[in-house]
């Protein structure tokens, strides 16, 4: 560990970690340069002066590049293919800051500029909570920083309680107009209310025609649920079997055998509601579809957080307004009620 001069200002030469630093006094006084290096000689002995060194040298996009790499590779392949986009998406405004400059005012910043640009508030949050978790790792396990930025700033608002669903008659308008390729997906998500990316990596082994149930290993919430078919999608699954496959083990795969990109998914989706003259529709909404269905047709609330995973009743019961016909059975018990008031009276 020593001193050298460049450009008249004395830089410090040292190794950490099998790395060679080589870091600027800012000084061209030898003196001043000297004590400069012997406090940092204090800080390494205290484990103090990394924590700050790293920070301000790292940057945005090495944080992302090794959480990539270490991290989200090993998730879903629609997890992981969803982070890619959203890091792109975030690297024009936090790319070539370092982790020190990136702070909760910063941060609120973006979140000013995704909201200008039409960002949800869901997809904000989806942006910063992959953010916030990187940054727990570069804490925890890279010692790269002391801080987490994110974890002071707010998350956006969001309304979990929107329903939007198509009928019968728009459900097959816009069926007719998607992509002979994104029909079978558009099916299934209608017809069994799962979510855009466990429909995308839906193997071949999670479909059981002789009993007519499609089995899912690990839902959002992380638990598996196995699905009943109905007719129509049986018939699809028949139909997708008979035809040559390329040796992939996912049913909807691209040519190269992999699943389609969420990205892909939910462009080509948008484009078919516009065509079909559908607003304010979402893939995602096809699985509030399912559940409006089964419930405007009877079926109990119960019964419908079973079929969409959900660990509590709180979420299923944006549903409940969708079956009038359960409530004014309710109500008819007061109209017993009037009818032996009005018989009392004669």
């Amino acid at each position: 560990m020593g001193l050298y001069k460049r450009n008249k200002v004395w830089w410090m030469n040292f190794s950490h970690q099998g790395k060679q630093i080589r870091k600027s006094t800012g000084t061209g006084d030898r003196r001043l340069a000297e004590a400069i290096l012997a406090k940092v000689k204090v800080k390494i002995v205290e484990r103090r002066y990394f924590d700050v060194f790293e920070e301000n040298e790292r940057t945005y996009e090495d944080l992302v590049d090794r959480y990539m790499r270490e991290y989200s590779a090993q998730k879903a392949p629609s997890t992981h293919e969803r982070e890619k986009y959203t890091i792109k998406v975030m690297a024009p405004y936090f790319g070539k800051r370092t982790l020190g400059e990136i702070t909760p005012k910063v941060i609120a910043g973006y979140k000013t500029q995704r909201r200008d640009e039409g960002g949800s508030p869901s997809t904000i949050n989806r942006e910063l909570a992959l953010l916030r978790h990187a940054f727990n790792v570069a804490i925890k396990e890279w010692e790269w920083c002391r801080d987490n930025p994110v974890r002071r700033v707010a998350m956006e608002r969001v309304n979990n309680a929107r329903v939007r669903y198509l009928t019968d008659e728009e459900f097959e308008r816009l069926l007719q107009v998607c992509p002979e390729w994104v029909q079978p997906l558009v099916l299934v998500a209608r017809y069994t209310g799962l979510r855009r990316g466990n429909i995308q990596t839906l193997r071949w082994d999670q479909v059981d025609l002789d009993r007519q149930v499609l089995i899912v290993e690990q839902t959002k919430n992380g638990d598996p649920i196995g699905l009943p078919l109905c007719r129509r999608l049986v018939e699809l699954f028949e139909s997708l079997r008979n035809v040559s496959r390329i040796g992939s083990p996912y049913i909807f795969p691209r040519k190269d055998g992999s699943p389609h990109p969420g990205v892909t998914v939910r462009t080509v989706f948008k484009k078919a509601c516009r065509k079909a003259s559908i607003h304010d529709f979402r893939f995602h909404d096809l699985r509030h579809t399912f559940a409006s269905s089964l419930v405007q047709r009877g079926v109990d609330l119960y019964r419908v957080q079973r079929l969409l995973g959900h660990r509590n009743a709180k979420m299923t019961e944006r549903y409940a307004h969708l079956a009038p016909e359960n409530l004014r059975e309710a109500v008819r018990v007061l109209d017993q009620g009037i009818t032996i008031s009005a018989q009392a009276m004669r």
